[in-house]
């Protein structure tokens, strides 16, 4: 069903091709988490809320696959954190912008941030740099789903909180971002506005959750599940052990 909505928005010119081909990779991934969300995405989701609730100006950025797949988890999360939002795309034209800010304005999100880009990141040289100063450019803390490297990097060097969502646990936006949620995109956001609705009231909640993230050692513990779940399938009768 995931890839049919994305095959279809590609299609319809929502989603490049080339946002396929990374969606793929993402699945790889996620085979090799079992397809379920570990402990430690949990924390790090939770975490993520954390800097969120406690932003100045919190931002949730979303390119294409992100608003074909989770329009509307993101418009949940956003009005729990009062986020603002903001469609930004790396295979740029207005048309597609203006039909993601569409769809997610159609979902109920209110404004969202993209149309008519007023700055410019600095170091990034293609569409991506794009940005609106009331939105990514000025924001304190921002969430970068499906995000590229490059990006990631630049909005950390700008002294930015950077959160990421990436199945990928060795991917450079993971390896940039200030907190790295390893899970599938729709998981985790579901996960992340459960909490968001929890804790906004609470502000000892979001301390507790964000002191209870280190970086380092949440993502050894997803690769020590993978390594887990690899030799789990490995020693399976049947399974790979048994065709070596």
């Amino acid at each position: 069903m995931t890839r049919k909505k994305l095959v279809t928005a590609a299609r319809e010119g929502l989603v490049a091709w080339e946002g396929i081909i990374a969606h793929g990779r993402g699945e790889a991934f996620d085979y090799l988490l079992g397809e379920r969300t570990l402990p430690q995405a949990e924390v790090a989701a939770r975490a993520a809320v954390a800097y969120l609730l406690r932003a100045d100006r919190p931002l949730l950025s979303v390119n294409g696959n992100v608003a074909v797949l989770a329009a509307d988890e993101i418009g949940d999360l956003a009005r729990a954190t009062r986020a603002r939002v903001e469609v930004n795309v790396f295979h740029r034209t207005e048309e597609r912008v203006e039909a993601l800010v569409a769809l997610l304005e159609e979902r109920g999100i209110g404004r969202v941030l993209g149309r008519n880009p007023d700055a410019s990141l600095p170091g990034l040289e293609h569409p991506r740099a794009l940005s609106s100063h009331e939105g990514i450019y000025d924001a304190d803390v921002v969430l970068v789903p499906l995000e590229d490297g490059d990006r990631a990097e630049v909005l950390v060097g700008m002294g930015k909180t950077v959160i990421s969502i990436d199945l990928n646990p060795l991917s450079r936006t993971n390896r940039a971002a200030t907190v790295a949620v390893v899970d599938e995109l729709v998981r985790a956001l579901r996960i992340m506005v459960a909490f968001a609705r929890e804790a906004k009231d609470e502000p000892e909640m979001a301390e507790t959750a964000q002191g209870a993230y280190e970086k380092a050692g949440n993502l050894r513990g997803v690769l020590g599940a993978i390594q887990e779940n690899l030799e789990a399938h490995a020693t399976e009768e049947g399974g790979v052990g048994d065709n070596v």
